[in-house]
């Protein structure tokens, strides 16, 4: 037997987060789901399809087929996206699915050295730790306004990162100070209170999109909201559960709702639509949890996207024009997993002088997917050109987006497959809140 096949043999029992047969056996393979898959879009293979993912885990949950490399391939190829949630018929929860296979084949599968390790690092240390996020931001920045990053891409230097050279231009700009400075304080409203709020900050955000938050910070203060950012909150566990490390992912959403629920908020707000899909479903991931279950649910009943929060009030209407012509790209949690689609076209349409226009297949996604775009980026860049096809066609300055992910994807295709106007533009992609708040500044 090849080493690789005993590493990856079939052990006995199953891991108790793995695909449930109740779960599984939802799926009646009619494959309404099929042209929602980006990646069966591309490929046209049934097994990178839900219906035949799901297939394959059936056969590993049966015992009927082993956990190979085969299996392996197509579970990490999968983006879990979710638009196949929407599509299908029968309510199949194919995120959970996909979740609790990624995490049966953490247990039974890991990866070889030095990937695990690298792996245990990156999820383990860098993503939980405030102070050594804000230490990578610091030296990343220091890279990139000293002229050395302009020095490594001019010169050719970049061959020397290897396989590392062709995801570079996903880097996205560090910024100082990062959104932890913010940690611990209280941001009043404008105008009388009508709410109060708690800003989640997330992990690598706060470092790569601190002026996001900010300008989110400034929105809900036009908006009647005091603004508390809670210092006890740590990273949402999103892209651990992605990754299938489950344990992690809770052990973080147990502290989150700590830090939380301590004070009564009437809403806690993400920006990040990725994140806020985990984090409604911290109630779910603490099912079998008796001390937090309960709590879970009081916090899951609190959470709202900042468009889903901002578009269900009455809205603050004194802001300045923006005569620009813009896109919406969907962002693949916000819209399939927390079905949250008409809150950000009617912020969108609200602000004065912006030309709105759909985006053919805006629900499909871009191929950001959390780390999917670094760890599987041939795929990844394949589905942004056919994303940028859709975005070109309607010839706009700026694409609106409500994730960090997505917004990093997006500026890179925008550089490379961009058109017209758009490609122009110094800041091709925008986050919805921010330009809510170039809106407001106007006024």
């Amino acid at each position: 037997m090849a080493a690789s096949e005993t590493a990856l043999r079939v052990m006995d029992g199953r891991h108790p987060d793995a695909p449930q047969q109740k779960d599984l056996d939802k799926c009646v393979h009619c494959g309404l789901c099929l042209n929602a898959c980006p990646t069966y879009r591309e490929l046209g293979v049934e097994m990178d399809s839900p219906r035949g993912r799901i297939y394959q885990m059936v056969q590993v949950a049966t015992g009927a087929a082993p956990m190979n490399e085969g299996y392996l391939e197509h579970m990490s190829l999968c983006l879990g996206c979710r638009a196949c949630e929407t599509a299908c018929p029968s309510g199949v929860q194919y995120g959970k699915l996909i979740e609790a296979a990624r995490t049966e084949i953490q247990a039974r599968a890991p990866k070889p050295f030095p990937w695990k390790q690298v792996e245990d690092f990156a999820f383990g240390t860098l993503l939980v730790s405030p102070w050594m996020l804000r230490l990578m931001g610091a030296g990343l920045w220091l890279y990139q306004k000293s002229g050395l990053e302009s020095l490594v891409r001019n010169t050719g230097l970049i061959k020397l990162l290897g396989p590392m050279a062709k995801i570079e231009h996903l880097t996205p700009e560090a910024q100082l100070p990062s959104f932890y400075s913010k940690y611990g304080k209280v941001y009043f409203a404008e105008g009388k209170r009508k709410y109060r709020v708690a800003m989640l900050g997330g992990c690598i955000a706060n470092v790569f999109f601190a002026r996001l938050h900010e300008a989110t910070v400034r929105v809900l203060q036009k908006n009647g909201c005091e603004v508390v950012v809670p210092a006890a909150q740590v990273c949402c566990g999103a892209l651990h559960a992605h990754a299938g490390r489950r344990e992690e992912t809770r052990a973080l959403a147990r502290q989150n709702i700590d830090a939380l629920l301590m004070t009564d908020f009437d809403a806690i707000i993400s920006n990040t639509g990725g994140c806020g899909a985990t984090l409604k479903e911290y109630d779910e991931i603490l099912e079998h949890d008796a001390a937090y279950h309960d709590k879970a649910k009081r916090f899951v009943a609190k959470m709202k996207d900042v468009n889903e929060f901002l578009a269900s009030i009455e809205l603050n209407p004194k802001m300045g024009r923006i005569e620009r012509r813009v896109t919406y790209q969907d962002s693949c949690h916000l819209c399939h997993g927390q079905k949250v689609k008409a809150a950000p076209r009617k912020l969108l349409k609200s602000i004065p002088g912006l030309d709105f226009v759909e985006m053919p297949a805006s629900d499909v996604c871009c191929g950001s997917a959390g780390i999917y775009n670094v760890v599987e980026n041939d795929m990844a860049e394949q589905i942004l050109a056919s994303k940028m096809k859709n975005a070109n066609s309607v010839q706009p300055e700026q694409i609106a987006s409500s994730n960090p992910g997505c917004m990093i994807q997006l500026t890179a295709g925008c550089k490379t497959h961009g058109a017209g106007k758009l490609k122009n533009n110094p800041e091709p992609v925008k986050h919805i809140v921010e330009l809510l708040d170039e809106a407001y500044r106007k006024a």
